[in-house]
C-alpha cells in the first residue's frame, strides 16, 4: 500500500469538505492558495505561533489586532461580563491568552509572546492575560491591558492581588519586531483597562482607583450588586505624570473613546435607585457618617431617590441600563450622546406619582417617537469610520451572555437632535435575549465588540450558543458553552450574520493549567477571539474642551461685574463647579411621567395641561458619598457604595448664598424666572430634585452628573427640551438670574471670607 505523508492526508480531506468550506466547484489559483494555506493551518502544532496564512476567506482592509483568552465560563464578575469585568483575579480572568495581530494576507503573530511576555502549559508568574486594544491615530503604536502572574503553589493566594496595568506596543509592522512597554506614571495598585487614545496623546482609561485617591475607600461598589467596580474615567499623560479623573461613575463607565468630532464616548451603567442590598438584614447594611477615615457607623439610612416599592403618591423606583454618553476631552459636559435618553430608547417605563392622572405609562404606542426601534443597553460602542456619527453597539442582557447580544446601530452626530435618532437593527432582535426553550427561527447566535472596518465591512466576535453562558464541565476541566471567534458579517435579508467563510482565524488553540487557585484547573481547545481593532492611520480629531460662555450665562457675568475667567479659576483652584439651570418649570414635551405643569409661586411657569399644578420653591443637591458599608459594621466587607447625600461640600456653601430659612438640606432657592445656580463640589457625582416650599419631592432627576474643576455647567432645563417643551415651546434662552445672584454673592463675600481666613484655597 502506497503510503502518504500527513500533509497529503489533510490536504485531500478538505479537498472532500470544500463544500463545508464554501469552496466548492472552484479550482481558481485563488481559491487553491486558500486551499493550501488551509491545510498548513490545520498542520500546525496546537498553541504554536501560526505564521503562515491561515485563513482562506476574510478580506481585510489593513490588519487586525486582537486578544485571545482562556474561556471563561461563569458570568458575574468575570471578563466577558457586563459589568464588574475590571477585576484582575485569575477566577475572573483566566491567564493564557495574548495580544495578536491579523494581517491582510492571514498572517498571524503573537505579539505578546514574541515580545517575550507569556507562557504555554501551566500559567504561573510569568501568566498573562490580556484585553482591550486600541491603536493610536499614527496606525504605529498601540496601547492595551495585561495582568501579569498566577498562583504559582495551590491554596497560594498573592500578598499583592494582581492588578491590570497599561502597556504599549509598537513594532507590529510586517517586518518589524514587536516592543512592549508599561505605561509610565499610571496608577500601580489598581485595575487599569479599556484604554484609548486623546487627541493630545494622552491615554483616557477606565479604573478602579477611588475618586479622591483614598486607599481605604477601595473599592468603590456599584449600586446594584454590590460588586467591585470602576469609577470613572481618568485620563494620563503618561510623560509629565499628571493624572485627572475626567468623569465619576458610581455604577461604573466602559469603553471610552474618542470619535471623529472629538468627543469621548462611553457607556455609563445609570442605577441610581435605592440599596436593594440593604434589604436583606443577613447583609449586614450600615453607613459610615462620612467618607473620612475612621468615622464613625450608624445604622443603614437613604434619603434618595424614591422607595423601590409603591406608597400611598409614588410608583416604586426601579432604574436599571446602559446607555450612550459623551463628554469633551478635559472632562466638561457630561450629558448622554445628545441628550437621548430613555423616551428615545425603552419600550416602557411608570409614572412617579400614583395620585396624578396626568402622568401616565411611557410606551411607543401611546408616546409616539421617531425611534421604531426599542433598545434596553448600549455596550462596546463603535463609530463606523464610513459614516461619522453613526454607532454600532450591543444589545445585550446584563447576565447570562458574557455581553453578547444583538448589534444595533444608531446615529448620534453633534448635529442630531435626540428626538430624531432611530436605532437600527443590524442583526435580527432575537439575537438580544438568551433562547430559552425553542429557538426563535431568526435567531442567528449571540455578538459581541462590533467592528465596523473603513471599507464598510464589519467584524465581530460570535458564538452560535442560544442557551445561557454555563460550564458544560467541571471546575477542573471547564467547558464553556459560549465559544467566541470573530468573523466577518454578511449580509442576510435586512440583517447581518457571521459568513461562515469568513472567519478572522481557523482558530487558536492552547493547552494551559492553572491554579484558580484552589484547584488545579486544565484547558485544552479554542480560545475566546475578542476586541478586534483595525490597524491604520487615522486623522487626529480636534481636542475638545468646555463649550464657550453661552449668551444667557454671559449676560449674567456682565450684569453682575463678575470677569467669567477670574471666577472659573476659583472654582478651579479650589476644585469646584457650578450647575445653572435657566429654567427648571419647562421640561421636555416627551416626559409625562413626572409632573409637568411647573410653578414657581409667584414667578415663572410652564403648563402642559390643566391636570394638576406642581408649586416649586427650591432644588435640593445631593452628593455621591461612599458611605454604604454591608458585613456589619463590626467587620464590614471591603468597599462602600455611593449614595445620595444633601450637598455638605463644606467649600461649595461657603461661596454661595444661603438656603432660604427651613428649606431643605443642600437646596436652593428657585429664582423668579425659574432658575438655579448651585456651587457644587467637582469630579464628584451629583444629582437633584425639585421640592416644594415644605420640601416635599416633585422632580427627581434620574441620572448622576459630575463636572470638571472650574467648569459652569449650563443647561435650558431640567429633563432638558429637545425640540419643545410640555407647552409646545422652543428651549429657553432667558439670563438665569439665580446664576446673576450666585455671581453677585461671591463678588461680595469673596474679600470678606479671605480677609477672616474662612477659606483654605482648596489647600
Amino acid at each position: 500500500m502506497k503510503s502518504h505523508s500527513l500533509r497529503q492526508i489533510l490536504f485531500h480531506r478538505i479537498l472532500r469538505q470544500d463544500g463545508a468550506l464554501g469552496m466548492d466547484n472552484d479550482s481558481s489559483a485563488p481559491c487553491l492558495k486558500r486551499r493550501f494555506r488551509y491545510v498548513a493551518c490545520v498542520i500546525a502544532a496546537a498553541g504554536a505561533l501560526c505564521t503562515s496564512a491561515c485563513t482562506f476567506a476574510a478580506v481585510l482592509p489593513n490588519p487586525i489586532m486582537f486578544v485571545t483568552q482562556v474561556p471563561v465560563p461563569g458570568d458575574f464578575a468575570t471578563i466577558g461580563s457586563v459589568f464588574a469585568n475590571h477585576v484582575g483575579d485569575v477566577v475572573s480572568a483566566a491567564r493564557g491568552g495574548d495580544l495578536w495581530i491579523r494581517y491582510r494576507d492571514g498572517t498571524l503573530r503573537n505579539l505578546t509572546a514574541e515580545a517575550g511576555y507569556g507562557s504555554n502549559g501551566f500559567q504561573g508568574a510569568s501568566a498573562i492575560a490580556v484585553r482591550d486594544p486600541d491603536v493610536n491615530f499614527s496606525g504605529t503604536k498601540a496601547v492595551f491591558s495585561m495582568v501579569v502572574g498566577s498562583p504559582p503553589q495551590q491554596y497560594q493566594y498573592p500578598a499583592t492581588p494582581s492588578r491590570w496595568q497599561l502597556y504599549e506596543i509598537t513594532g507590529f509592522g510586517s517586518g518589524q519586531s514587536a516592543i512592549v512597554t508599561r505605561v509610565a506614571n499610571q496608577p500601580v495598585d489598581y485595575n487599569n483597562v479599556e484604554p484609548t487614545y486623546g487627541s493630545d496623546g494622552s491615554i483616557l482609561f477606565t479604573s478602579d482607583r477611588p475618586r479622591n485617591g483614598q486607599a481605604y475607600l477601595y473599592p468603590q461598589v456599584d449600586e446594584y450588586e454590590s460588586q467591585s467596580t470602576t469609577t470613572g474615567i481618568w485620563k494620563l499623560n503618561p510623560a509629565g505624570g499628571s493624572l485627572v479623573l475626567l468623569q465619576h461613575a458610581p455604577s461604573g463607565a466602559f469603553g471610552p473613546f474618542v470619535d471623529t468630532y472629538g468627543r469621548v464616548i462611553f457607556t455609563r451603567w445609570d442605577h441610581l435607585q435605592r440599596d436593594q442590598q440593604a434589604d436583606e438584614p443577613a447583609n449586614g447594611a450600615f453607613n459610615w457618617v462620612s467618607e473620612a477615615a475612621g468615622a464613625a457607623k450608624v445604622p443603614a439610612v437613604e434619603v434618595f431617590p424614591e422607595l423601590r416599592v409603591d406608597n400611598a403618591t409614588t410608583y416604586g423606583l426601579r432604574f436599571n441600563h446602559f446607555f450612550p454618553w459623551m463628554i469633551a476631552q478635559d472632562g466638561s459636559g457630561e450629558e448622554t450622546l445628545n441628550h437621548i435618553g430613555r423616551h428615545e430608547l425603552f419600550n416602557y417605563f411608570g409614572p412617579s406619582f400614583i395620585n396624578d392622572s396626568s402622568l401616565i405609562d411611557f410606551n411607543p404606542v401611546t408616546s409616539p417617537r421617531t425611534n421604531p426601534n426599542s433598545v434596553e443597553n448600549l455596550l462596546q460602542i463603535a463609530e463606523d469610520p464610513t459614516a461619522p456619527g453613526r454607532y454600532f453597539a450591543i444589545d445585550a442582557p446584563e447576565f447570562g451572555t458574557h455581553a453578547a447580544g444583538q448589534i444595533i446601530s444608531i446615529g448620534g452626530s453633534p448635529s442630531d437632535n435626540a428626538d430624531d435618532m432611530t436605532v437600527t437593527y443590524v442583526t435580527p432582535r432575537s439575537t438580544q435575549a438568551i433562547q430559552d426553550g425553542q429557538v426563535a427561527a431568526d435567531f442567528t447566535g449571540h455578538y459581541r465588540n462590533p467592528l465596523p472596518l473603513s471599507n464598510g465591512t464589519m467584524l465581530a466576535a460570535w458564538t452560535a450558543e442560544p442557551g445561557k453562558a454555563q460550564n458544560l464541565g467541571t471546575r477542573a476541566n471547564p467547558i464553556p458553552s459560549y465559544k467566541f471567534r470573530i468573523y466577518a458579517l454578511k449580509a442576510d435579508g435586512a440583517y447581518r450574520r457571521p459568513d461562515m467563510s469568513a472567519p478572522l482565524t481557523t482558530g487558536i488553540t492552547k493547552s494551559v493549567t492553572w491554579f484558580d487557585p484552589d484547584v488545579l484547573v486544565s484547558y485544552n481547545g479554542p480560545l475566546w477571539e475578542m476586541s478586534p481593532v483595525e490597524v491604520h492611520a487615522r486623522s487626529v480629531p480636534p481636542l475638545t474642551a468646555e463649550k464657550a460662555t453661552q449668551a444667557p450665562e454671559a449676560q449674567a457675568y456682565a450684569e453682575a461685574g463678575v470677569d467669567a475667567v477670574a471666577f472659573r479659576a476659583f472654582l478651579a483652584a479650589r476644585n469646584l463647579g457650578v450647575i445653572v439651570s435657566r429654567n427648571v418649570t419647562t421640561r421636555d414635551d416627551a416626559d409625562r411621567q413626572q409632573p409637568f405643569n411647573l410653578r414657581v409661586p409667584g414667578g415663572a411657569q410652564t403648563i402642559g395641561n390643566n391636570g394638576k399644578l406642581y408649586d416649586i420653591a427650591h432644588m435640593q443637591f445631593f452628593q455621591g458619598d461612599q458611605v454604604r458599608g454591608l458585613g456589619g459594621a463590626g467587620s464590614p466587607a471591603p468597599g462602600r457604595r455611593v449614595l445620595a447625600q444633601p450637598l455638605h461640600d463644606a467649600q461649595a456653601l461657603t461661596f454661595m448664598p444661603p438656603a432660604p430659612q427651613n428649606a431643605p438640606l443642600g437646596s436652593v432657592a428657585i429664582a423668579t424666572d425659574g432658575s438655579i445656580a448651585a456651587i457644587v463640589p467637582a469630579d464628584r457625582a451629583m444629582v437633584w430634585q425639585s421640592t416644594s416650599a415644605d420640601g416635599t419631592p416633585v422632580v427627581r432627576e434620574r441620572y448622576w452628573i459630575s463636572v470638571k474643576s472650574g467648569e459652569v455647567l449650563a443647561c435650558s432645563s431640567c429633563h432638558g427640551v429637545n425640540h419643545v417643551d410640555q407647552a409646545g415651546n422652543p428651549p429657553v434662552q432667558n439670563m438665569p438670574l439665580a446664576f446673576k445672584q450666585l455671581l453677585e454673592y461671591w463678588l461680595a463675600h469673596s474679600n470678606y471670607i479671605f480677609r477672616n481666613g474662612f477659606d483654605s484655597g482648596g489647600q
